[in-house]
């Protein structure tokens, strides 16, 4: 098998699309392919970007020609819309990145119950997170307010790590109340929108009422959360190459 066809399959098993990430782990999986370059992520980009079989939906999301009219028409649609499905299908699709992301840099990752059985490809968001129920790390009525957060990741003491809210379209101060929960713990707070949203993220941060947390939110965009991702992927395979 060419290396191009292992690309065209993998993203045939993922419903005609795949980050790049997914990319990586799945084409160097499948048998039959030489890959002699040093280099195979490069090999991958590359493959994608140069044969017509394949085209760019967003910054790390590729697909099929083929399946062009088979893809959801949420994935195609501007990532900036405010239609409902796609709002929901970009919401389900971060979280999902968010969960896998955790799951790399082996943290045990969480997401709330409304959300678990929203996709993420050909999965439900509770099958990519590594945990049913979330950890009970301090006081229920704590608790009961944040365990509705998009994704959490909670480190080997069962501990918050680090929290993300994914905004696409809706007032991020909603968001930001619930990390306020969270102010007396060691807790990196994150919201993930896309770019144009970063003026709508730093005047809700600039309300008086987060001045406990104003200078612990990230804001994290689409894209460089997916190339996060994609970095991520790429050092993972290497430990795993050279047995680190």
């Amino acid at each position: 098998m060419k290396q191009h066809e292992a690309v065209i399959e993998v993203m045939k098993a993922n419903g005609g699309y795949a980050t790049l990430g997914l990319l990586y782990r799945g084409v160097l999986q499948v048998p039959g392919v030489e890959w002699k370059s040093k280099t195979p992520f490069a090999s991958i980009r590359r493959i994608v970007q140069v044969y017509d079989q394949f085209f760019k939906i967003r910054p790390g999301v590729w697909a099929l020609e083929a399946y062009r009219d088979r893809l959801p028409s949420e994935l195609l649609s501007p990532s900036d819309s405010i239609k409902p499905a796609v709002i929901e299908f970009n919401h389900s699709f971060y979280q999902g990145l968010l969960l896998e992301f955790g799951n790399l840099r082996n943290f045990t990752t969480y997401v709330p119950a409304q959300d678990k059985n929203r996709n993420f490809y050909e999965k439900k968001l509770i099958d990519v997170a590594t945990l049913k129920t979330m950890h009970r790390f301090t006081y229920p009525d704590i608790v009961s307010r944040v365990q509705y957060i998009d994704v959490i990741w909670f480190n080997d003491r069962k501990m918050p790590h680090s929290v993300y809210e994914v905004e696409h379209s809706t007032d991020m101060r909603d968001a930001l109340l619930k990390f306020v929960e969270l102010q007396d713990f060691y807790t990196d707070f994150f919201i993930v929108a896309d770019e144009v949203r970063k003026t709508h993220f730093e005047r809700s941060i600039a309300f008086e009422a987060f001045k406990p947390i104003q200078k612990r939110v990230k804001f994290l965009s689409y894209e460089s959360l997916t190339t996060l991702y994609e970095k991520s992927v790429e050092l993972d395979l290497l430990h795993r190459k050279f047995g680190i």
